[in-house]
């Protein structure tokens, strides 16, 4: 078997240090879509260093590291890249990202799930400065045709949306350009830009990143329901559901209560084809 799951979870955590500046974060922010209109002061804080404040989903490209391609070359990991889907991503914020900072990632394998026809790695990344832990991060790596040894399935959870109305619900398109913007922040995967490529893998144009879509829809909770503040995220977890193509729109409708926000994502165009699925961001 590719994955020996005792050998992946077993091996040492690797470490590696990260800088990241202004121009990452204000970068990161324009391929999601900030700064529309240009000088609307709600998206100066994502645009303007002297205001720049970041969102936490920057986390996920800090340092253009790319952690789920690191956690595959692993001891005990060897798969098709080909046979590989992002599954989901979470992060636990320990305290407000700066704007520029240099830090120690450390990352290993924390769990691989047996779930029959497919494996679930699940790659945790820890992050410190000298001031502390900044954040968590888990990415769930879903690797088709590489389970059935046995092993523990792991959690499968469904995060059960509220029966009653959203309390808000906005729209949010993405730019025809947007994949090529957002993938200079460090995804460099043609899927996202090459048409050719894209063919190849079952598309019939490029797709928009994963997590392009996910620092969307935090973007979007935070602007809605936090007031713009990013300090008050605690964490945020999401599965991925579905996928999105550049022009097209995102509607993205949320239920607030208790300090947490549910979410739910789909693409408007296709009869709100799911996006986002089980997405919950916890909150001050």
């Amino acid at each position: 078997m590719p994955i020996d799951a005792a050998k992946a979870v077993a091996a040492e955590p690797r470490s590696a240090e990260i800088t990241w500046g202004h121009k990452d974060v204000q970068l990161y922010h324009l391929g999601l879509g900030a700064g529309t209109p240009a000088t609307d002061p709600d998206e100066l804080r994502y645009t303007l260093e002297s205001r720049l404040h970041v969102l936490p989903s920057f986390a996920t490209v800090a340092g253009a590291g790319m952690g789920v391609v690191g956690g595959l070359s692993a001891p005990g990991v060897e798969v098709d890249l080909a046979a590989v889907l992002h599954g989901g991503q979470a992060i636990t914020l320990h305290r407000p990202l700066p704007a520029q900072g240099r830090a120690v990632t450390t990352s290993r394998v924390a769990a691989v799930h047996d779930k029959g026809k497919a494996a679930v790695l699940v790659l945790r990344s820890e992050v410190a400065d000298d001031d502390g832990p900044l954040w968590t991060s888990d990415a769930q790596i879903f690797v088709r045709g590489e389970g059935g040894w046995g092993g523990d399935r792991g959690p499968s959870e469904r995060l059960e949306l509220p029966d009653r109305d959203p309390d808000k619900t906005v729209e949010r398109p993405v730019r025809e350009d947007q994949a090529l913007l957002y993938r200079l922040s460090g995804d460099w995967n043609p899927l996202h830009a090459d048409p050719e490529f894209a063919e190849l893998a079952g598309f019939d144009r490029p797709i928009l990143h994963g997590l392009c879509t996910y620092g969307m829809t935090l973007k979007a909770v935070v602007d809605t329901v936090l007031g713009g503040d990013v300090a008050r995220v605690r964490s945020y977890r999401t599965r991925f559901a579905g996928i999105v193509f550049p022009g097209e729109t995102l509607r993205i409708r949320m239920w607030t209560g208790d300090g947490r926000v549910q979410v739910s994502v789909t693409a408007l165009e296709r009869e709100d084809a799911p996006v986002l699925a089980d997405t919950l961001v916890e909150h001050s």
